[in-house]
């Protein structure tokens, strides 16, 4: 086996780790009661040394509008069952988790508004490497622990850059499709800041071909972070109404409660072959004019 192949496997078993003491919480925390959801979320937030302490601020401040808003909080009355279970956590390299939010049951504001106030307690803590298949992991790992019986199990990854560190993401997307788990993606294509060598500029297209999967699967491209809080809001209605683009190409989504935009139709056979190795080829090439921190 070769060095790079002993690493990736030892990298996938990281993240598994970490969470114990986050799936013993969540369990603790959770209502044991096995409520049936439309969808249980779980939102995992890019936390990379690649973004400002002010991109961090507009992350949480985004997550929580969205949550509140009226169209999220319609989006969740329309569904079967009316409620839907979310938990909330940050991640930078596959050692770097941080649960904000246990599971917990949204059915109504009151419900919305006090996980948005969680999230508006703590301040976000920006940490180094990117491993998006750490966070995929991670989110396997919390839906094995809902306390909820789900109709849809959905992991939403958000980040600005592609997988430097931890499994190779092909791998941890793949595990958890064939676990009937769904894996959206919201790719910042934002430029400049800390670490920007690292970044690529066809993010969206990594995300499509690297990191989504599953039933009703997506990309949200956000092109600047004034439109961050919008795109998120956009992107739970979706999530909780488990809607897709109507046809390939077409940017129309099957729902008056979503706006159209730039939702990306996730295509099944790629015409061309991608590279979802190239975070890990640019950390190779450039980790010693960086020093790390990406």
């Amino acid at each position: 086996m070769s060095r790079r192949a002993r690493h990736s496997a030892r990298a996938g078993i990281l993240p598994l780790l970490v969470l114990c003491s986050l799936v013993s919480a969540s369990a603790q925390e959770g209502d044991a009661g096995g409520a049936r959801v439309d969808v249980a979320l779980v939102l995992a937030v890019d936390v990379s040394r690649s973004m400002s302490f002010e991109e961090l601020a507009i992350q949480r401040r985004g997550y929580a509008e969205a949550i509140t808003s009226p169209e999220v909080l319609r989006a969740i009355s329309r569904g079967a069952y009316g409620r839907i279970a979310v938990t909330i956590f940050e991640w930078a390299a596959d050692t770097s988790i941080r649960q904000l939010v246990p599971w917990t049951l949204i059915e109504d504001g009151a419900d919305a508004a006090t996980v948005a106030a969680r999230l508006r307690r703590q301040d976000s803590r920006g940490a180094r490497r990117t491993s998006i298949s750490g966070a995929i992991l991670t989110g396997m790992a919390l839906l094995e622990t809902v306390p909820y019986r789900a109709d849809r199990l959905v992991i939403d990854v958000s980040g600005d850059g592609p997988n430097n560190q931890g499994a190779p993401v092909t791998g941890a997307r793949d595990a958890a499709v064939a676990r009937g788990i769904a894996i959206n993606g919201l790719p910042m294509m934002t430029s400049g800041g800390f670490g920007t060598m690292f970044s690529i500029p066809d993010l969206d297209e990594y995300y499509r071909r690297c990191v989504v999967g599953g039933p009703a699967s997506f990309v949200l491209p956000v092109d600047g972070w004034d439109q961050f809080a919008e795109a998120v809001r956009r992107k739970l209605v979706l999530e909780i109404g488990g809607l897709v683009p109507r046809q390939p190409g077409d940017r129309r989504v099957a729902s008056a409660t979503a706006e159209e935009g730039d939702i990306v139709p996730v295509q099944f056979a790629a015409p061309e072959p991608y590279d979802c190795l190239v975070g890990e080829k640019l950390w190779d090439q450039r980790r010693w004019q960086f020093d790390g921190d990406r």
